[in-house]
């Protein structure tokens, strides 16, 4: 029966979008969870550490309370109140509870529907674009976690090793046999080359500004869209990236959003442009992921 589901997975067209579209809509609800809670849970890890390691002389005390990705269950950031279980619904909660909590009727922010629906787009259009199962839940995995990163980065400034690490090496693991990069090498390759060249950019702006650029985290997003688009692909994702930096620089500038001196994350356009060659390199670039 699992065989059946599979082939009817593979082949029907209709079934396959309509599928992930629903997935990417679950994905979606918990990725915004993961934005939420993990810079916290982080947070808490790393004062914690610094009071078991510098003692009396960290001024800070020890937090044993317990917060996790799964508890305290869903509540209002306002009032914390509990939220039922059917507000949960991705986007249709949202749309019955018009953006306000049912106990307090504070607004609720509208990038939670967004990033739903973002998610189930990209999952519908990774249906549209791959057939091969191995293909498509490694792509799945890629675009779930490159979206907490991206978004996690545009908060925080923070492009946790909790993430870019397994990202890197599920990377790897996907292309044992070269499933999206081609083959082991590619992704061996690009892994090396996608971590160096930003580590070589970093140290050459220092050098010559005393400045940081961007930070290592950077480094570590690359090389793990190194990992599963393979080192052909990486020009593409810079430039993309670089591009997509610029406009969001400008658009910030016009509108008053930035200072001159002002930082901007660069990982959520790295993620953005890691995304948009895994989907549409073979139409935009000159370069083949996937056969």
């Amino acid at each position: 029966m699992f065989d059946s589901i599979i082939s009817l997975f593979e082949i029907n067209f209709i079934f396959r979008i309509f599928t992930l579209f629903v997935l990417g809509l679950c994905v979606g609800s918990f990725l915004n969870v993961v934005v939420y809670r993990l810079p916290i849970i982080l947070q808490k890890t790393w004062r914690n550490q610094c009071v078991e390691v510098l003692g009396n002389e960290c001024q800070l005390d020890i937090d044993n309370s317990k917060f996790n990705l799964s508890y305290p269950s869903s509540h209002c950031p306002q009032c914390k109140s509990k939220i039922p279980a059917w507000t949960n619904i991705p986007i249709i909660g949202f749309i019955l509870l018009r953006g306000k909590c049912i106990n307090c009727k504070s607004k609720i922010s509208f990038r939670y529907p967004i990033v739903e629906l973002l998610t189930s787009i990209l999952f519908a259009l990774v249906g549209y674009h791959f057939t091969d199962i191995w293909v498509m839940t490694g792509s799945l995995i890629y675009i779930g976690i490159m979206l907490s990163l991206m978004l996690i980065d545009l908060d925080t400034f923070l492009l946790p090793d909790e993430l870019t690490l397994p990202l890197l090496w599920i990377g790897l693991l996907f292309n044992l046999h070269g499933a999206i990069s081609g083959s082991l090498i590619n992704s061996v390759v690009g892994a090396m080359l996608g971590y160096m060249i930003l580590w070589s950019l970093y140290w050459c702006f220092k050098l010559i500004t005393k400045k940081e650029g961007m930070g290592y985290g950077d480094f570590k997003i690359l090389a793990a869209i190194g990992a599963w688009l393979g080192w052909q692909n990486l020009v593409s994702v810079l430039l993309v990236s670089s591009c997509l930096g610029v406009v969001y620089a400008i658009f910030l500038r016009l509108t008053g959003k930035l200072e001159q001196g002002n930082p901007i994350p660069f990982g959520p356009f790295l993620g953005g442009a890691g995304i948009v060659t895994l989907l549409f390199a073979n139409y935009l670039f000159p370069t083949i992921i996937i056969s």
